[in-house]
């Protein structure tokens, strides 16, 4: 990076889906798998799809508490003319035409029964059984391979496993799966003022790598959180190389275009960059890139904007190279209680705090707006990239499009809950 480059800054600043498009696009997946027991699968990427390998049920089972009978012997059944049927043990698991035999739900209906007959329909009398409702075969029944079809596809490759998702696997007999390695992400925190501790005056506590490598381990990687890097190219060089066998580099502050902003032009030599400056706020100076086809994202060190961009660009590249792509983040529709600024052309994300949205007039759950919002969104402060209170104390941000010059107080948005566990 030259002089006069520090001294343009940023001429072009590549739109954030363009940004994150490119980045995704120059990275794949390891394609590293392992063999892991179901219990220690949730959270985990399959790495190939699951076929149920029996059905569940595997056999026809009652669905009510009653008797199991033969349709047929039911025919005709009425409050005034009960059908009389022999009741018998189950014994061998089987009945002959004229019988029945207790069953309750859940349990397998004996061989010859294609009908339950619920137990406040039945009354037994000595070793015979009154029967007063007909039921029709399959009634009160839930057929084998009801829940999951012998064979039937449960999960593609690529899908991430929940707590349900193990439970449905084990109740079709897996007891492990096949799943992508965890991807490995270097943290590097950048920066000859920062310190982990007791910081002298021009000192900064580090903060970014920290908070950035509990991401990589929430977003289901797992991260070298690495020792603060000076500013000094040859440093900040060697420090890339010694981990680019991990599957993604990322690095926190020097990204911009100051004269201690090193990083860009290290990328550059070592690779090549692929983006640098993106259309957001906060957090414009980014950087990315590839060295020896490992993605490196230099964050910013604001530490506002490196969360910003961290989500908005590790994330997915994360996501990609450990096999799979990054869903959408939960939201919560609510309603702004003050202006929220932004520029054209740049797409903003604003920090929100949500509270009940309350009308005086109503009481308990009629509180609730029925037409429209639930909540409120306070913007926790409308600018300071390196105000971290300002994110830390929010519980999501609003994303203004790049279309749009700010929004009004009032507007109905939808709040982005990027920190709730994945």
């Amino acid at each position: 990076m030259s002089h006069d480059r520090h001294e343009a800054g940023f001429k072009r600043r590549t739109r954030v889906a363009e940004a994150r498009a490119t980045l995704v696009d120059a990275a794949e997946a390891h394609g590293r798998t392992e063999t892991v027991p179901l219990p220690d699968a949730d959270g985990r990427v399959l790495a190939e799809p699951i076929d149920a390998p029996a059905p569940v049920p595997g056999y026809d089972r009652a669905a009510m508490d009653g008797y199991a009978v033969r349709a047929e012997d039911t025919f005709g059944a009425s409050d005034r003319s009960p059908a009389v049927l022999r009741e018998r043990d189950r014994g061998d698991g089987s009945i002959a035409p004229g019988e029945a035999a207790r069953v309750h739900t859940g349990s397998a209906l004996p061989d010859g029964a294609d009908a339950v007959v619920m137990i406040e329909h039945v009354e037994s009398v000595g070793d015979e059984v009154e029967t007063f409702d007909a039921v029709a075969a399959g009634e009160n029944v839930g057929a084998a391979g009801e829940d999951v079809a012998d064979g039937q596809r449960l999960y593609e490759a690529g899908e991430t496993l929940r707590p349900s998702d193990l439970g449905l696997c084990k109740s079709v007999g897996l007891d492990e799966v096949v799943v992508h390695e965890r991807p490995t992400v270097a943290v590097i925190p950048t920066g000859e003022e920062l310190v982990q501790a007791d910081p002298a005056p021009g000192e900064v506590i580090e903060t970014n790598g920290l908070t950035v490598s509990r991401l990589v381990e929430r977003w289901g990687g797992e991260a070298r959180y690495r020792e603060v890097v000076t500013d000094d190219e040859d440093a900040l060089a060697a420090a890339i190389e010694r981990d680019l066998d991990a599957d993604v580099v990322v690095t926190t502050g020097g990204s911009s275009v100051g004269e201690r902003d090193l990083l860009p032009e290290v990328v550059d030599d070592l690779g090549e960059v692929l983006v640098h400056g993106v259309a957001l706020k906060p957090g414009h100076p980014v950087c990315l890139g590839r060295v020896d086809g490992t993605p490196v994202v230099s964050l910013p060190g604001y530490p506002v904007a490196c969360i910003v961009n961290a989500v908005q660009f590790l994330r997915p590249v994360q996501k990609r190279v450990g096999g799979t792509t990054a869903d959408p983040f939960a939201t919560r529709r609510a309603r702004l209680d003050r202006k929220v600024a932004s520029e054209p052309g740049t797409r903003t994300f604003a920090r929100v705090k949500l509270s009940d949205e309350v009308d005086a007039d109503r009481n308990g759950d009629a509180d609730r707006d029925a037409d429209g919002p639930a909540f409120v969104a306070t913007p926790t402060r409308a600018s300071g990239s390196g105000v971290l209170s300002s994110v830390a104390l929010a519980d999501g941000w609003v994303v203004v499009p790049e279309r749009r010059e700010g929004l009004d107080a009032g507007a109905v948005v939808d709040v982005e809950l990027w920190e709730v566990t994945e």
